[in-house]
């Protein structure tokens, strides 16, 4: 069995759970938990987020929902498929094309809509030029369209001009239709950066992801509505150290011999490699914590494995220590992110295969483990 383990404090989801809900008030909160809930465990997470304040809860494939959908009684919104995919009982859907709008009026469902619109992301949604036919179309159909929606480009950005430019395309989609007849009551745009940076950008929903899973989605200098120091990231990756080796000052280690060792001494060879998701990408970039010690990691990251440099090991790092690659007790997502030029969403989603998932915290007191899926 790995010794490699992803740690997921159920007590952390909670608190970021509840830190939105009561920023929001009255507006509701939809608990982003596609990708098997940022790879933090959907079966485990929903029940705590809907414990915690969720009102909704969003995810991309039909497939998602559909597990999401045994986990809660609140509302399951999907907003990734193709026409003609059979749409899960109970499950609400998006419409981000012509395409589907057209499936939905030959193949009417009796299930709450929501209209995905094009306010200047240029990814999924319906052109504004689309919108008044679109609206029209829906509401002569009977579809039962609850609410316009649509995503953000730049909200990790408070600042930039076109947060504004998509804020005002929305409004002029939620007036264009209610002009055409839908009685819209859940209209939602801000993703995490957006709700917590605007009120503005609230309306009726928001749909947070990353911040609920501790992980501050905008820049450090940025102003928001809640502390960012305030949220408790939920996830570490760490492993047990199966090597620790003498090197010699000139020697190489790990394939092609890209590294040598600067002077006499150690290094310690960690269990995890890029099949679990280490990619090869972050390669110089990763520095592991041992007992509150930095060590960074040298030469090339394979398959299974990759080494640090231990120096003279003046803390006696051995075998069966703990090496914290992220999270409590080592490095934070967001810094290897940085390290690595990625983002902290990539970072967290990345542990998979032979990662064990250990969850600690609320409503887990016998920390039972699952294979990561």
């Amino acid at each position: 069995m790995s010794s490699s383990v992803v740690r997921v404090d159920l007590g952390a989801v909670a608190h970021n759970t509840r830190l939105i809900k009561e920023q929001l008030g009255d507006t509701r909160l939809m608990c982003v938990v596609k990708a098997d809930a940022y790879n933090h465990g959907a079966d485990r997470v929903v029940p705590v987020m809907d414990t915690a304040g969720a009102d909704a809860f969003g995810v991309a494939t039909f497939d998602e929902a559909r597990r999401v959908r045994e986990l809660t009684d609140k509302p399951v919104l999907a907003w990734l498929w193709e026409p003609g995919e059979e749409i899960p009982e109970e499950v609400e859907i998006a419409v981000p094309g012509m395409e589907h709008l057209a499936w939905l009026t030959e193949h009417p469902v009796d299930t709450p809509v929501h209209i995905m619109v094009d306010t200047g992301m240029n990814r999924s949604g319906l052109d504004e030029d689309d919108w008044e036919r679109a609206f029209a179309q829906a509401h002569s159909s009977g579809i039962d369209v609850v609410g316009v929606m649509s995503h953000l480009a730049c909200a990790d950005e408070p600042e930039h001009p076109h947060n504004a430019e998509q804020t005002a395309a929305f409004e002029r989609a939620i007036a264009a239709a209610r002009s055409a007849g839908l009685a819209l009551t859940r209209n939602h745009l801000a993703n995490s950066p957006g709700t917590l940076t605007s009120t503005s950008l609230a309306f009726d929903q928001v749909r947070a992801g990353v911040a609920l899973y501790g992980l501050n989605p905008v820049a450090e200098s940025s102003d928001t509505l809640i502390d960012a120091a305030l949220f408790t990231p939920a996830m570490t990756w760490s492993a047990g150290i199966t090597a620790v080796k003498q090197i010699g000052a000139g020697e190489g280690a790990s394939y092609g011999l890209t590294w040598t060792a600067p002077a006499d001494g150690w290094t310690a060879v960690v269990p995890v490699g890029y099949a679990d998701g280490l990619h090869r990408s972050w390669q110089d970039a990763v520095e592991v914590t041992v007992d509150g010690v930095r060590y960074p990691q040298v030469g090339r990251v394979c398959m299974d494995q990759f080494i640090v440099w231990l120096g003279d090991n003046e803390h006696n790092v051995a075998v069966g220590d703990e090496a914290v690659i992220f999270g409590q007790g080592g490095m934070s997502a967001a810094e290897l992110a940085d390290r690595a030029g990625t983002i902290h969403y990539e970072v967290v989603c990345a542990p998979h295969g032979r990662v064990r998932r250990e969850y600690v915290g609320t409503g887990d007191v016998d920390k039972r483990k699952d294979e990561v899926r």
